[in-house]
């Protein structure tokens, strides 16, 4: 069979067409293959530069399965494993950029990331973090497993039905290059995608902040507590000398990886891997040791009093008496709880009618412990941690407790603050979505990884805890840094073989995540610079001759700053799951929009998509965002809000279209249909101007200050339209009119004018002012009064300015029951500039018209320019 052929055009007999020259080269040294033909050198096959024959070895159009690429399915998945990153597209791009000194051509490089390396590895990643590792404990022993079940569940929906959405987008037409941000602004328009990517944006920063302060706390906490340089004798002072080292260390450490982004990003690409290593290892290892604990428990003993918890501090048995020797002596425990060791010292009173009792910490999976923990145990700030079920005699109340080592709690907890902390350990659904332009097929690869990946999170966040309650007891559960079992992270010592898989695991795990954030961040803040849609931001799309963002990144870490500044992962948690949630909130949003008003071009192709579901994940978020603080929901709605007015105000417009302009159009059409219900009331009729505006030959303006006149009268309420003629043909003179239409529209906006701009071409003056007349205006929406000059040739019969055609106006104006407002020596009138300190309106009430001259000077005294003019009055009265 043959594997390389020629295609070339035949007539019909069968010969090559006529002028096309075949040259057939005989090499002695080539073999022939099966068809007696040699492999021909082409520029058309797999070429990148045409100007050189290159031997295309291997390279032939595949006809048959067995020619495709023959390499076997698990090298090829370790080499893609082996170049593995979880970095946002463009991060090597421009690292290639800087290391390449001489310009050469840049290699054509079909995207090769299949679904499982693209999208499903970076977004487990992302997902699993510092909240599984440091947290998820405490959620457990403080809601109980019923409680952080909920919470879970919540979460996780509101994520999966985020997801679906972001599906439909993925599936809405060709998948952009440029991540996250490029695929929503485009889809969506660039007020709801500058909203969203300023969003996730700050999301990402704050989440950066986060990790920078999960790796501090496992540093300083776990692996090295002697590392604290401010300390504390005082226990009321421990908390607040541990914000301070966090802000010390954090301010430090964002510093260093900084520095490392800058320097190059090629770094972090290498420790991808072991980064993802460390995430897959630390979850193993704490199925293992749940297994394990089953027929082997490890030993680390919780010692009681009462059923109050108390820290290994100051003593090493859990117990009142030991013996030595043959003598039965008192324990550094009762040298914490008495004023000497002797048998008849003065002694705490709790000490005195409480035993002292040792537990095992954890008691393994096939204990009952796991009825202890179904409930909550919700508890306040500065708490102690008390067994439930264990006796315990009350002291009296002038007992103090300062001083003793007993676990106390550090924040109050309550169902709706876990709601915020646990939040963010489900954020991270779009890092697939960031390497659109690396993926092979995006519109399936982008649907599938994320969805798996957020069923394979819900369920090891879902079985662990499960398998928490179940192995761990519930005081030491609550227990946040772990003080009962001196001072080892809990999690870890489930985990098998050893506590420091964890400890390890999680610190590189969170370092990278930081180091990722820190990567990732500015490169979407570029994005949204290079783009115009927020006009001060624009300083912030430049950087290194290589593209690298060196702006942004300085903003980045600033605004990472902030929130190390807070020092509390308990605190930062809830600030970056408002802007996660209100991100995910205008995606929803948007696609539910789009769907409802049937937008033309949002047609996604996912079959599982419907308009209801993205609305439910719009209320998910928005409910999440109220249950988790109030306060700081307002704050990031506020925020989002003024992000999108301010776009919708000042941003530039894009070719890429406004995706929720159908929602404009279908308000205005709703309106004007009821409009149309009846005539206006006397109470709502108001002036709706026509303003006629006479041209001269460069289409410019002749009177401006008809459109002072409007703006005072109007105040930007109601319908005004600015029409003008042209005489001629339209064919000869539709760019007179684009001129003529832009030099009007940019009068009204120096004079402020709202309203609408409508140019005609008409054979003559006459006929076009009556085509405005008759015709301008839509629906219920159409004037009831013309507003012109005085014709500035009124002595003369003939001509566009004389008096014939201002007579048949007025008559044209009476016919349609129009009002008509005629302005003599209009360019004396004031601007808006102008100011009158007093002064009369003379309103000359001669014919009784219903009241439209009695209307007028009032709406002018409404306008700041004649607001200290006061009105006269002369009328013809009759005197009885």
């Amino acid at each position: 069979m043959p594997t390389n052929f020629t295609v070339l055009p035949v007539d019909d007999e069968g010969a090559p067409e006529q002028g096309t020259s075949v040259v057939v080269e005989d090499d002695p040294g080539e073999l022939p293959t099966g068809d007696g033909v040699p492999k021909e050198s082409s520029p058309f096959i797999n070429s990148t530069d045409i100007d050189k024959g290159i031997l295309y070895e291997g390279k032939n159009l595949a006809l048959f399965e067995e020619e495709m690429d023959r390499n076997p399915m698990v090298s090829s998945l370790l080499n893609r494993l082996a170049n593995y990153t979880n970095l946002t597209q463009g991060v090597r791009e421009h690292e290639e950029a800087e290391n390449n000194d001489e310009p050469k051509k840049k290699e054509i490089k079909a995207p090769r990331m299949g679904t499982f390396i693209g999208v499903y590895l970076p977004c487990l990643q992302n997902i699993l973090g510092v909240i599984l590792f440091l947290r998820l404990t405490w959620i457990v022993g403080a809601a109980g497993i019923f409680g952080s079940f909920w919470i879970v569940f919540m979460c996780c929906a509101c994520t999966s039905l985020t997801a679906i959405s972001m599906s439909a987008i993925a599936t809405n037409g060709v998948v952009p290059a440029g991540g996250s941000y490029y695929m929503i602004s485009r889809s969506l328009g660039p007020e709801f995608g500058g909203a969203v990517g300023l969003c996730f944006y700050l999301g990402t920063t704050f989440a950066g902040a986060m990790y920078i302060l999960g790796t501090i706390e496992i540093l300083l906490t776990y692996i090295v507590p002697s590392a604290a340089i401010f300390k504390s004798e005082d226990p009321n002072n421990e908390s607040l000398a541990m914000l301070n080292n966090m802000r010390l260390y954090g301010t430090c450490t964002i510093a260093l990886m900084a520095t490392v982004v800058f320097v190059g990003v090629k770094y972090v690409n290498k420790l991808a891997l072991v980064f993802l290593a460390c995430v897959i290892l630390s979850i193993f290892s704490i199925y293992a040791g749940v297994i394990k604990s089953g027929f082997s428990p490890p030993d680390f003993p919780l010692c009681l009093l009462g059923n109050r918890t108390l820290a290994w501090k100051g003593f090493d048995k859990c117990a009142k008496i030991i013996i030595q020797g043959n003598q039965t002596v008192t324990s550094q425990l009762w040298k914490v709880f008495c004023q000497d060791s002797s048998f008849n010292a003065t002694c705490n009173e709790y000490f005195e009618l409480n035993n002292v009792t040792q537990i095992q910490g954890i008691p393994g999976i096939a204990s009952n412990v796991i009825f202890d923990n179904i409930w909550s145990h919700y508890g306040t700030q500065g708490e102690m941690l008390e067994k439930h079920g264990l006796p315990s005699i009350p002291a009296s109340e002038t007992e103090t407790n300062a001083g003793l080592p007993y676990v106390f709690s550090d924040i109050a907890t309550y169902f709706t603050m876990l709601v915020g902390i646990y939040f963010p350990s489900v954020t991270g659904i779009m890092a697939g979505s960031n390497r659109s332009g690396d993926l092979k097929d995006a519109q399936k690869s982008i649907p599938t990884g994320t969805l798996l990946a957020i069923i394979t999170t819900s369920f090891i966040y879902l079985s662990c805890i499960i398998l928490f309650g179940a192995c761990i007891e519930g005081v030491l559960l609550r227990d946040k840094f772990g003080e009962s079992v001196n001072g080892n992270l809990v999690i870890g010592i489930l985990a098998w073989p050893s506590p420091w898989v964890i400890v390890i695991g999680s610190f590189f795990s969170t370092c990278g995540a930081g180091l990722q954030s820190l990567t990732g961040a500015p490169r979407l803040m570029q994005a949204i610079a290079r783009d115009g849609i927020v006009p001060f931001l624009r300083v912030f799309g430049h950087g290194k001759a290589n593209g690298e963002p060196t702006w942004a990144l300085l903003l980045t870490a600033g605004i990472c700053e902030i929130g190390i500044l807070i020092a509390s992962l308990d605190s930062v948690a809830p600030i970056l799951s408002m802007f996660f949630l209100m991100c995910y909130m205008f995606v929803n949003l948007a696609c539910a929009l789009q769907t409802l008003l049937r937008t033309p071009n949002w047609r996604p192709r996912f079959k599982y998509y419907h308009w209801t579901l993205s609305f439910l994940g719009m209320s998910l978020c928005l409910a999440l965002m109220f249950i988790c603080s109030w306060y700081y929901a307002l704050v990031a709605m506020l925020i989002a809000g003024c992000i999108y007015k301010y776009i919708e105000y000042r941003g530039a417009e894009k070719e890429w279209g406004d995706g929720i302009r159908g929602l404009s159009l279908n308000a205005a059409r709703y309106a004007l249909l009821r409009l149309e219900d009846g005539p206006t009331h006397t109470k709502n009729w108001r002036p709706q101007l026509l303003i006629l505006l006479n041209l001269d030959p460069e289409q410019n303006v002749k009177h401006p200050r008809l459109l002072s006149l409007t703006t005072q009268l109007k105040a930007g309420k109601g319908l005004t339209i600015v029409g003008s003629v042209l005489e001629g043909i339209f064919l000869e003179r539709h760019s007179d009119v684009q001129n003529a239409e832009q030099n009007i529209k940019a009068l009204m906006g120096t004079e402020k004018t709202k309203g609408f701009c409508h140019v005609v071409v008409s054979s003559n003056r006459r006929d076009g002012v009556s085509h405005l007349i008759q015709s301008s205006g839509l629906g219920g929406m159409k004037h009831n009064t013309v507003l012109v000059a005085w014709p500035e040739l009124w002595r003369q019969s003939d001509g566009p300015a004389g008096w014939k055609g201002f007579v048949d106006m007025v008559r044209e104006t009476t016919a349609a029951h129009q009002a008509l407002l005629v302005t003599k020596n209009i360019d004396n009138f004031p601007t808006n500039q102008e100011r009158f300190a007093g002064g009369t309106i003379d309103v000359w009430w001669i014919v009784h018209d219903g009241g439209l001259l009695m209307l007028l000077p009032f709406l002018l005294s409404q306008h700041k320019v004649w607001r200290k003019c006061k009105m006269r009055i002369f009328t013809v009265a009759q005197i009885d």
